[in-house]
């Protein structure tokens, strides 16, 4: 007897845009700013030892009551104003953090019903530092693919919620606070390819003190983020370098085409080290928001991505290097062009 084959029938796919670019930022810093000797009522330092070892002079901490999805909420409705936009328009949100205090379910869909944003997609990812770099490839791709039409990417931490007040090594670093961009179609290529990795061997440098297991079973303290300075340091200036030349030669352009350069708010000596490595000329705006926003992890490129074009110290329409990296080790860098 003859089998006659069977034909299986062709998928529908669907069909996005040519290109992609950040059609609005928006930020939210919570209204308490620390100072280095408030932290240092806590450690062993002082506050010229910190500015001197971070550039940092404050930072911001949320109040008690104020949540992650307090703050992401606050800097999406920004960011959907500045780009003309509805919440109702919104297809997809990614939230970038490590400090939302449930494993499940994710703040993004509670972003979602709270800005009235239902029923978009809405998901949590965790990449540490380079979550919003990794979220805005991400909406690159889903705009480009045709999955999304209008993605809002947040970056977002509460990280003094998980920084021991008596670490002498991390105490003074963190702060707290959310920026937000929307992703939308255009005309032009606005968001370049994007150069990201990752280094698993090295997860213990920037880690959870304990597991949540460990809490539970063993009583062990608060998993509060600790970080290993010196070798982060060394990670960050001599592994990043590289990583923003790639990302520079995957879009096309030379340092000396920048009108911007927006890093990961680490430390100011970080910062420094980079531009030197990358011989930027001076034309170049660098971000420096770290001074008086401490490390926000996720929320830092977008806070300092706003904070420019706001003081004019990049243009809109200008093009920006933003590079990020942090726990996992993870780290991604993209060119785009300053909505």
């Amino acid at each position: 007897m003859t089998t006659i084959p069977r034909q299986r029938p062709t998928l529908s796919s669907t069909s996005g845009t040519g290109h992609a670019r950040i059609l609005g930022i928006g930020g939210y810093r919570p209204e308490r700013v620390v100072t280095n000797d408030e932290i240092c009522e806590n450690i062993d330092s002082s506050d010229q030892w910190i500015r001197e070892r971070t550039g940092i002079v404050t930072r911001r901490f949320a109040a008690l009551e104020e949540t992650v999805v307090d703050m992401a909420s606050a800097a999406a409705l920004e960011a959907l104003k500045s780009a003309g936009l509805t919440p109702s328009q919104v297809d997809a949100i990614i939230l970038a953090t490590v400090t939302h205090p449930y494993q499940t379910p994710g703040a993004a869909p509670m972003v979602a019903d709270r800005i009235g944003a239902t029923p978009a997609a809405a998901f949590d990812i965790s990449a540490a530092c380079a979550g919003y770099c990794h979220g805005i490839a991400l909406a690159n791709d889903m705009v480009r693919g045709g999955s999304a039409r209008f993605v809002l990417v947040i970056g977002v931490e509460k990280l003094s919620d998980f920084t021991d007040r008596t670490d002498r090594g991390s105490a003074f670093i963190f702060g707290d606070g959310a920026g937000a961009a929307v992703v939308g179609p255009s005309d032009f290529p606005g968001i370049s390819p994007t150069v990201w990795g990752s280094d698993g061997a090295r997860w213990e440098t920037i880690s959870q003190r304990n597991s949540w297991i460990e809490v539970r079973d063993q009583h062990v303290e608060w998993p509060a983020i600790t970080m290993a300075g010196q070798s982060v340091f060394r990670w960050a200036v001599y592994s990043m370098a590289p990583i923003a030349h790639a990302a520079l030669d995957k879009a096309g352009i030379k340092a000396e085409d920048l009108d911007a350069f927006i890093p990961h708010q680490a430390n100011m000596r970080i910062i420094d080290a980079l531009v030197k490595q990358l011989k930027l000329p001076e034309h170049v705006a660098i971000a420096r928001d770290i001074a008086d926003t401490g490390n926000t992890s996720a929320a830092s490129v977008p806070l300092a991505t706003k904070r420019m074009l706001d003081s004019g110290e990049a243009p809109h329409g200008g093009l920006a290097l933003q590079i990020a990296f942090g726990a996992g080790l993870v780290y991604a860098a993209q060119v785009i062009v300053l909505p």
